[in-house]
């Protein structure tokens, strides 16, 4: 083809792409309308649902969601997100998200996502990125000292627990020498009260042909640690190899924390990889309580944290830790001739280096900017009032009438009612529609030893006693649509 023809097409196709880069008063446009409706949405928080059960059969949308060849107006696409998108299902940013883990949305971290995207800085090589990669590794180092952690550890931030976790427990393997021959001999506890993406990452890292114990738990939920000592001794005197404990603190289900220093006690002596999934409460370690009840947690191995739950940032924000940041960086080893560049031009670890990932956002804006923004005292302060959230639900359901569980170690505790005739558990499962039906508070449910129960978890940043007090209300009213009496008492502890 002759120079001037492909120069002539070189032309029209840059004229043609310009959309892609507007000018300033563009953008501006842009940026108003933008955020004009979250201005618009976070005003309305106070009147939105936390849980819209209509609006999942809109077939008619899926033609609006498939790009077409010319752009539409800015004003109708936020017309149709906040129709098809922001209404329907789960609104995880109101207060009135009490439904298993709430997640954040601080618009602090939004303002940092903005930054972060519109720089579009690279966190996954030091040498491409110095100062995201210095940021992101600040935030795992602080986080390391908040667990206990002394030098020489090592982690990086994820899209979530479930990617941090998958990152320990390969580097647990990898870390412990685990072969593909020795799977079948090759044990690992944990607990009933597990996150489901322990199995999985064991299954994900080749590790689900192992031996998978689940230890017994005590009354409280908790792994028991004379039973893990017993089974432990039992599977090495029948020549199998224990390697690998994953313990809570924090779990899902019953905001149960487990009892660490005792595990790490076994993990030491019997020589296991101690992995803590602290995902849910590892950043209730701001907290005085938090700290005396996750004692011994500076003694695992690896350690797994979200601060899209406890700081209260949008999701897609988890963190692994390895005590040993050896064994992180011999599990996600790698070589690339592309890659020369950067290994000559590193001073600090890189995230690429400590991690599944290569390309990556840099989650460390989002976690940075608020938290310099703050300080860390409205933190501790909002996580101090989900305790207390917990502990005040518990009570006044109680005098209500709920059955409850016993008092909550975190922020989740657990209830039911039980009638005084017909089956229980219908009873609630239609307590929880009633809830979910009225929509200005969000529960969900689980079942414990054989029992459904609801489960209230506190830990949705604009979550306070107003919102309780509005469950509560709704519990009140469907008690008495059931034809149930309610006599409620004053509250004891």
């Amino acid at each position: 083809m002759p120079l001037n023809e492909i120069e002539r097409r070189l032309h029209a196709c840059e004229a043609a792409s310009r959309p892609l880069d507007p000018q300033m008063a563009d953008r501006n446009q842009l940026v108003k309308a933008v955020t004009s409706y979250a201005d618009d949405f976070l005003n309305g928080l106070p009147g939105r649902k936390a849980y819209e059960a209509s609006g999942y059969g809109a077939e008619e949308a899926d033609a609006a969601l498939v790009p077409e060849e010319s752009g539409t107006d800015i004003h109708a696409l936020l017309e149709f997100l906040g129709q098809r998108v922001d209404g329907p299902g789960l609104n995880p940013a109101s207060g009135g998200h009490l439904g298993y883990i709430p997640g954040g949305g601080l618009p602090a971290a939004a303002l940092g996502d903005y930054l972060a995207a519109v720089t579009n800085r690279y966190a996954g090589v030091f040498f491409a990125g110095p100062g995201a990669v210095r940021m992101e590794n600040a935030m795992v180092h602080w986080a390391g000292g908040l667990v206990g952690y002394e030098k020489g550890f090592g982690g990086s931030l994820a899209s979530g627990g479930s990617m941090a976790n998958l990152t320990a427990i390969a580097t647990a393997r990898n870390a412990m020498g685990i072969k593909g021959r020795q799977l079948e001999q090759s044990v690992v506890y944990s607990s009933q009260q597990a996150h489901h993406s322990v199995p999985k990452a064991l299954r994900l890292t080749g590790l689900g042909e192992c031996v998978l114990r689940q230890v017994p738990l005590d009354d409280r939920f908790r792994m028991d640690p004379a039973a893990l000592r017993q089974q432990v001794q039992a599977d090495k005197e029948a020549g199998l190899h224990p390697f690998l404990v994953v313990a809570n603190a924090g779990s899902t289900d019953t905001g149960a924390v487990d009892p660490l220093g005792s595990i790490a006690d076994i993990a030491a002596e019997q020589g296991l990889w101690l992995h803590v999934d602290a995902a849910y409460g590892g950043f209730f370690l701001l907290t005085g309580h938090g700290r005396r009840i996750m004692q011994g947690i500076h003694r695992a191995d690896s350690v797994v944290l979200d601060p899209h739950k406890g700081l209260f940032l949008p999701y897609g924000t988890g963190m692994v830790l390895v005590k040993d940041i050896n064994h992180l960086l011999r599990a996600n080893r790698y070589e690339a001739n592309y890659m020369q560049d950067a290994r000559e031009q590193s001073l600090e670890h890189s995230p690429a280096e400590l991690s599944p990932e290569l390309s990556k956002h840099f989650r460390g804006l989002r976690m940075w900017l608020p938290l310099k923004l703050h300080g860390l005292a409205p933190f501790r302060a909002c996580l101090e009032e989900k305790l207390w959230l917990a502990r005040y639900f518990r009570l006044r359901a109680q005098a209500m009438g709920f059955e409850t569980g016993p008092d909550p170690e975190l922020s989740v505790t657990y209830f039911r009612f039980v009638p005084h005739g017909g089956d229980a558990d219908a009873f609630n499962q239609t307590l929880l529609q009633g809830v979910q039906r009225d929509g200005r508070i969000f529960l969900s449910s689980t079942v414990l030893n054989g029992k459904f129960v609801l489960r209230f978890a506190a830990l949705a940043f604009r979550t306070h006693r107003h919102e309780v007090e509005v469950l509560l209300d709704v519990l009140r009213s469907l008690l008495k649509a059931q034809g149930m009496e309610i006599q409620e008492r004053a509250p004891t502890a």
